[in-house]
């Protein structure tokens, strides 16, 4: 596979303005990143995780592997939910890469199991006994105040470390803006992401970057070793960084087509029927959610 990494932001200016929509979104950016450290040693930690997955909706329709982008599965409430026993989670209702990968495995992007494999090794001290469901919202002062909800919910079960797992473009600016949020809070973060000029651009005092289509922050789908080594090396990040705007790409590789980043919200490979179609589809989607959130 090759190196190169995709710069989703002037894909996503370039594939928003070819559907009509005009003037660019601004995204985040921060001058300066607040830092928090590891106060305690990484094998003693209680670690907790932000994912912008939600857990299923009766009546909600298509939610499961494969599924179109389902606005009616759109939560807009930050949440704490019980990681026992493991709970099914979607990304129906996000922009991750449906052409190069399924969902079909929810630990690729959540990944509980591969920090719990981690404590039963000693690498960790302990994996917190609810998760947070982050939001995933273009109004960035919303998601500040989406970030304070996750403080208060770190300070309930008194958290040492947080990992957040960003799956679509905008979740990464949320996971971010959270991070930001935790981390003035005085809790350490790593975002596990897969858009990394967004991160970067937001800015974010740790960043383990797997060079993975969007929705696979947590590791290669229905590889658990993959997905264990990518979660050690959040941790390990977690613990061992020092300063703020700390990225590390992971070393594995994509398993899947080699060619994948072209396809991503590309509007040089559409055809004007498909953008109108693409146009449609998206309004359609907003109208959803935007039905959902006023109940």
């Amino acid at each position: 596979m090759s190196d190169q990494v995709l710069q989703y932001i002037p894909r996503i200016r370039a594939y928003y303005q070819a559907l009509g929509y005009g003037k660019p979104y601004d995204w985040a950016v921060h001058d300066t990143v607040p830092f928090a450290s590891m106060i305690v040693p990484l094998s003693s930690a209680r670690i907790g995780i932000v994912t912008t997955a939600a857990p299923f909706k009766q009546g909600a329709g298509d939610q499961g592997a494969g599924a179109a982008y389902n606005g009616a599965a759109k939560f807009f409430e930050p949440f704490a939910m019980a990681t026992s026993p493991e709970p099914v989670l979607g990304i129906s209702h996000i922009a991750y890469d449906r052409t190069h990968t399924t969902a079909a495995d929810q630990r690729s992007y959540f990944p509980l199991q591969a920090l719990q494999k981690l404590t039963q090794g000693g690498v960790i001290g302990q994996v917190a006994d609810r998760f947070y469901g982050l939001p995933t919202n273009r109004s960035q002062a919303k998601t500040r105040l989406d970030g304070e909800a996750l403080v208060e919910f770190a300070k309930q079960d008194q958290l040492d470390g947080i990992v957040l797992v960003p799956n679509c473009p905008v979740c990464h600016q949320s996971a971010s803006i959270a991070a930001h949020v935790l981390e003035t809070a005085g809790v350490p973060t790593v975002v596990m992401g897969c858009a990394r000029d967004i991160v970067e651009t937001v800015g974010v005092p740790r960043l383990l970057f797997s060079n993975f289509p969007l929705g696979n922050g947590a590791g290669i789908p229905d590889d658990p070793s993959a997905q264990l080594e990518t979660a050690r090396q959040a941790v390990e990040l977690l613990a061992s960084a020092t300063a703020a705007r700390t990225t590390v790409q992971s070393p594995i590789v994509w398993s899947g087509a080699a060619d994948w980043q072209k396809d991503y919200s590309n509007a040089d490979l559409l055809s004007a029927a498909e953008i109108a179609s693409r146009r449609a589809e998206f309004d359609r989607v907003k109208a959803q959610a935007k039905e959902v959130k006023a109940k």
